[in-house]
C-alpha cells in the first residue's frame, strides 16, 4: 500500500513542466519525407477522374499513393471482435464525408507535398448528403452506405441494439404518470494538443518502425498489419507521449499511410496533420439523439422505461457498434428500473466518421438519464436527491443486459453528494445503505427481479 493513496510524483511531471518531453512529432530521422493528403472537397460524391500524373512529375516528390497501392484496401477496427470491416483507407470509387483521404503524397517537404496534392487531377460527381439521424430512414433519404443507411450487424444480424427485461407493457398500465424526454448532446471534438502523427520508417532487415502517438499500440500495430497484408513481426511500433488524445487516438489515423507511402518510396516518411485538418477532418464524439419515456409512480418509483437511441456514426462504422452497445447497457444509469425496452441504432450519415471520447456511449447517456431523473422529480415535486436513492441500485439488483450489482455505489455517493452541499435529507434516506432490498423495504414492482436473481 506504498502507492495507493500516497502523493507520489509523476513520472513523467518534471519533464512536462519544463518542456523536455519527447512527443512523436519532435522525432526526426535522416533522409525523411514529408506526406501530405488529398482529401474530398464535398461531403458526398462518386468518383469520376483521379490522375496523379502531375503529381508525381513535380521536382521534391518521391512517391504518391492511392487505393491501388493498398494491399487490403478496406479494414474494420473492430474486425478482430467479428465485426465486419466498411472503410477503405483512401476512396475508391466514391466519397462520403468532406475530408476523407483520396491519395496521399511523400516529398521532400511540406510546401513541395502539398503543390502535388494540388495538381492532383480530381474530378467528383456530387451527390445529395444526409446530416441529420432523424431522417435516415425516410423514404427520400439520401442512401450513402452499401449496407443502408444503419448498421445491420449486431447479433443474429440484427440492424438494431435490444435490451428488453420484464414487462414493459404491465409497467405503463401500473404507472400513475408518463414522463418524456428528448435529449440530443452534439458533436465534441477532442483537441489534442499534438495533432494526429506518424513516422514510418523502413530497415534494412525490410521491417517497418512506426512512430505513433496511439493510445492503443498494439491495437493499432494489428490495423497496420492488415492493411500491408503483413506478419506483425515485420512491424516495430514505438509509442510514447500520446500528445491528448481523450479516445480520438485509437483510429490508427496516422500511420498506415505513411506505412504505405514510406514502401514505395523507400525513405522515411512523416505525416502531420494541420490543426484545420484536425479540426475539420479527425473524428469526433458521436451526435446522440435519445427518447425516453418512463413510467412512473406518484411517490416516485420508476417501473419501467422506453427508449430509442440513433447514434451518428458518421460516414462508416469504426467504433460505434461498440459504443452503442456500451450505452444499451447503461441506459438506466445508477438506477434500478426492472422494465425496459431498448432499441439502439448506429445511423450512418455524411458527417466525418465519429470514434469514443471519455467513457464512449456512456457519457452521453449518463447526460441524458441524469437530466430526465431531475424532470421527473420536478413534476412529481419530490426532492430529486430522495428520488435517486429511492430508485438508486443496490447489491442483487439487476443492470439492463441482466447482470446482478455486487459493488454499486450508488447509495453512498448520492449521500456524500448531498453531505457536501449542505442537502438535508430525512432520516430514512440518510441511513440508506447500498445492501439489498428485503422485507417489508422491497417495492412489489421489485419483488419479482429480486426473487430470480441467483444470490
Amino acid at each position: 500500500m506504498k502507492a495507493v493513496g500516497a502523493r507520489l510524483p509523476r513520472y513523467d511531471g518534471v519533464a512536462h513542466v519544463t518542456g523536455r518531453s519527447q512527443f512523436v512529432d519532435d522525432v526526426r530521422v535522416p533522409n525523411m519525407l514529408w506526406a501530405k493528403a488529398l482529401r474530398s472537397p464535398v461531403h458526398h460524391a462518386g468518383i469520376k477522374k483521379l490522375d496523379t500524373k502531375k503529381a508525381e512529375a513535380i521536382k521534391g516528390v518521391q512517391a504518391v499513393v492511392t487505393w491501388e497501392d493498398v494491399p487490403r484496401l478496406v479494414y474494420g477496427h473492430l474486425e478482430a471482435l467479428g465485426i465486419p470491416g466498411d472503410e477503405p483507407l483512401m476512396a475508391k470509387d466514391e466519397v462520403r464525408y468532406k475530408g476523407q483521404p483520396i491519395a496521399f503524397v511523400a516529398a521532400e517537404d511540406e510546401e513541395t507535398a502539398q503543390a502535388a496534392v494540388e495538381a492532383v487531377e480530381l474530378d467528383l460527381d456530387e451527390r445529395p448528403a444526409l446530416f441529420d439521424v432523424r431522417k435516415g430512414a425516410d423514404p427520400d433519404a439520401p442512401q450513402i452506405h452499401q449496407w443502408g443507411n444503419w448498421y445491420p450487424h449486431f447479433e443474429a444480424e440484427m440492424d438494431v441494439r435490444q435490451i428488453r427485461k420484464g414487462d414493459i407493457d404491465a409497467a405503463f398500465d401500473r404507472a400513475d404518470t408518463i414522463v418524456k424526454g428528448v435529449y440530443r448532446p452534439a458533436a465534441i471534438e477532442q483537441l489534442p494538443l499534438e495533432t494526429q502523427v506518424a513516422l514510418a520508417v523502413p530497415e534494412a532487415n525490410g521491417r517497418l518502425t512506426i512512430y505513433s502517438c496511439t493510445q492503443a499500440l498494439y491495437f493499432s500495430m494489428g490495423v497496420v498489419a492488415a492493411h500491408l497484408e503483413w506478419p506483425l513481426n515485420k512491424l516495430k511500433f514505438v509509442g510514447g507521449t500520446v500528445g491528448g488524445g481523450f479516445g480520438g487516438k485509437v483510429d490508427t489515423a496516422a500511420e498506415t499511410p505513411c506505412a504505405v507511402l514510406a514502401l514505395k518510396s523507400g525513405r522515411p516518411v512523416k505525416w502531420r496533420w494541420t490543426r484545420e485538418e484536425e479540426f475539420l477532418c479527425s473524428s469526433t464524439r458521436a451526435p446522440w439523439h435519445m427518447e425516453i419515456a418512463d413510467a412512473v409512480t406518484r411517490d416516485g418509483w420508476i417501473l419501467g422505461r422506453r427508449m430509442l437511441t440513433l447514434h451518428d456514426s458518421g460516414a462508416y462504422a469504426r467504433f460505434s457498434p461498440y459504443g452503442v452497445t456500451k450505452h444499451s447497457f447503461h441506459h438506466t444509469g445508477a438506477y434500478t428500473i426492472p422494465n425496459l425496452h431498448f432499441d439502439g441504432y448506429a445511423v450512418f450519415t455524411n458527417r466525418v466518421p465519429t470514434t469514443a471520447m471519455r467513457g464512449f456511449g456512456v457519457t452521453s447517456v449518463s447526460f441524458a438519464t441524469e437530466l430526465h431523473v431531475s424532470r421527473i422529480a420536478e413534476l412529481l415535486g419530490i426532492d430529486p436527491f430522495e428520488l435517486r436513492l429511492k430508485n438508486a441500485n443496490r447489491i442483487a439488483d439487476t443492470s439492463p443486459n441482466g447482470i446482478a450489482y455486487t459493488d454499486p455505489s450508488t447509495v453512498p455517493t448520492i449521500l456524500a453528494i448531498a453531505d457536501a452541499v449542505g442537502h438535508e435529507l430525512p432520516g430514512e434516506y440518510r441511513t440508506m445503505t447500498r445492501d439489498s432490498r428485503s422485507g417489508d423495504l422491497l417495492p412489489e414492482h421489485l419483488v419479482a427481479q429480486v426473487g430470480k436473481v441467483d444470490h
